[in-house]
């Protein structure tokens, strides 16, 4: 684990810590007020694209229409992750082998779209539901990073 120098008197983030407070501003976008939450796609210390929670380009969003349920889950709205892979491809940048930074753990749903869109690492602020994520990541070689477990996660060196 990386300490950042100290910048005239103050610490400096680290890669992580930059990049995950980037998410948190990213996830201030998100329409439904169910769950917050912000994804920043990351490779060599650049932003790829970015993603929140929000419904179908278009189509009214929880926060001037109120939620669509099912089974527990607002289906209005899009993933944070989903839409920054889908930004990603919209605008040709290729996604493979990069870090995902989110505010919250992926559903099974989205860690899927993290797994086949060649995502080598994610980060993520709080843990969120589905616990799958941990043996699938293993399994897959993918690196998960719990960043609410130390203020100083691994570092971004490749990232």
């Amino acid at each position: 684990m990386d300490t950042p120098p100290k910048a005239k008197g103050r610490a400096r983030a680290s890669w992580d810590e930059y990049f995950m407070n980037i998410a948190r501003e990213v996830s201030t976008r998100s329409t439904c007020d169910r769950k917050f939450v912000g994804a920043v796609i990351v490779r060599d210390r650049s932003i790829l694209a970015t993603g929140y929670n929000g419904s179908i380009r278009g189509l009214p969003h929880c926060d001037e229409e109120g939620h669509l349920m099912e089974e527990g889950h607002c289906v209005r709205t899009v993933h944070a992750e989903a839409n920054a892979i889908v930004q990603a491809a919209r605008n040709g940048v290729r996604i493979d082998g990069s870090s995902i930074y989110v505010t919250a753990s992926p559903c099974w749903g989205c860690f899927r779209l993290i797994a086949n869109a060649g995502i080598a690492r994610v980060a993520f602020g709080e843990f969120y539901r589905d616990p799958r994520i941990f043996d699938v990541a293993v399994k897959l070689g993918i690196e998960l990073v719990d960043m609410s477990k130390s203020a100083a996660a691994s570092p971004a060196a490749s990232s």
